[in-house]
This record gives structure tokens, C-alpha cells and sequence, in this order.
């Protein structure tokens, strides 16, 4: 009796826990540094995992540079050797926060959140605060960030031949539904 009292009692913290942490293993992340008048640089990367914390509103992501896309396969070969260099980099990590976080107070209608944290990538991490838009359905809750870093930041560095069709602003665009 005694032992069933705590299996019990161990199944129902570990599902009491379970519930604080919500993830979701096949978010979203576009970025895009194009340069108006030439071609489209752009990739996504349709397997990031995002873990957020429903009781902290603490939320973090891994990313692997491996796993973006690009329409034109030479742009991706670049990215990984000469840019992003992924054999030695092959990750970008975010860890943050979202301020004033509440799960209870999530409906359909999405509400606007900052989320402020660290974006480590290419060996340096830089602060981010970055606006959101959160909501919660059936599906799970739906997360949509948008914001841009530099490449200089990350110490990426641009070669003058292509200085002019690849921009250091990157804008990047994070979706993901968490369950």
C-alpha cells in the first residue's frame, strides 16, 4: 500500500512538472539578409526545438546551422563553410525570458510580449530584446518572433566581392507552436 501511495504520488509530480514545460520540436526559424536589387538571400530551418517554461516564462531554443535551407544550394554551401563556418560552429543557442509572462491570461487572440535574452552564434553571443506575439488554441501555444541582429555582431565577416549583395542586417523570424 505504501509503495502504490508513492508511484502515485511520483506520476503525479512528474505530470504536475510536464505541465509547466511546453516544447515544440519543429519551430520555425526564417532569416533573410537580401540586399534590394539582387538575388534573394534567404534560408529557413523547419527543425528547431523551442523549450518554454509556462510557470517563469523562461524560454530557450537550439538550432543546428546545418539544417537551414536555401533556394540555390551554392548560397547554402557558403553559408555553412565561409560564413557561418558549422563544422566549427554548429549551433545557435538562445536562452531569455518573456517579460510579464502569464499562460493563464493566453487566448486566441494573440497578445504582444518583449522577450529578452541571449543569442549565442559563431562562438559570441549577443543580448537580444525582441517583440512576440502569443496565443493560445486547441494546437498548443503559438509563438511568432521577429527581429535582426548584425553579422559583424557575431564576427561573420562579409567578403568584399559580395559585400554588396549580402546585407549585415539580418532579419530573422522565429514561428513555433509549443505543446
Amino acid at each position: 500500500m505504501k509503495n502504490s501511495i508513492v508511484v502515485v504520488m511520483v506520476l503525479i509530480s512528474s505530470w504536475v512538472f510536464a505541465q509547466e514545460k511546453k516544447i515544440s520540436k519543429s519551430a520555425v526559424i526564417t532569416f533573410e539578409a537580401s540586399v534590394p536589387s539582387f538575388e534573394e538571400v534567404k534560408a529557413t530551418n523547419n527543425n528547431v526545438t523551442l523549450v518554454l517554461n509556462t510557470k517563469t516564462g523562461e524560454i530557450a531554443s537550439l538550432a543546428l546551422m546545418k539544417g537551414f535551407r536555401f533556394k540555390i544550394a551554392l548560397m547554402e554551401e557558403h553559408f555553412n563553410e565561409n560564413y557561418i563556418e558549422s563544422d566549427r560552429h554548429p549551433k545557435a543557442l538562445f536562452k531569455g525570458k518573456i517579460e510579464g509572462f502569464d499562460v493563464t491570461s493566453l487566448t486566441q487572440k494573440s497578445k504582444d510580449f518583449i522577450i529578452n535574452g541571449k543569442l549565442e552564434l559563431h562562438g559570441k553571443t549577443v543580448v537580444v530584446k525582441a517583440p512576440a506575439k502569443i496565443s493560445q488554441s486547441n494546437s498548443g501555444i503559438s509563438l511568432s518572433v521577429a527581429f535582426a541582429v548584425n553579422a559583424s555582431d557575431f564576427d561573420i565577416s562579409i567578403p568584399a566581392v559580395v559585400k554588396n549583395k549580402v546585407a549585415n542586417k539580418i532579419n530573422i523570424q522565429v514561428d513555433a507552436v509549443l505543446k
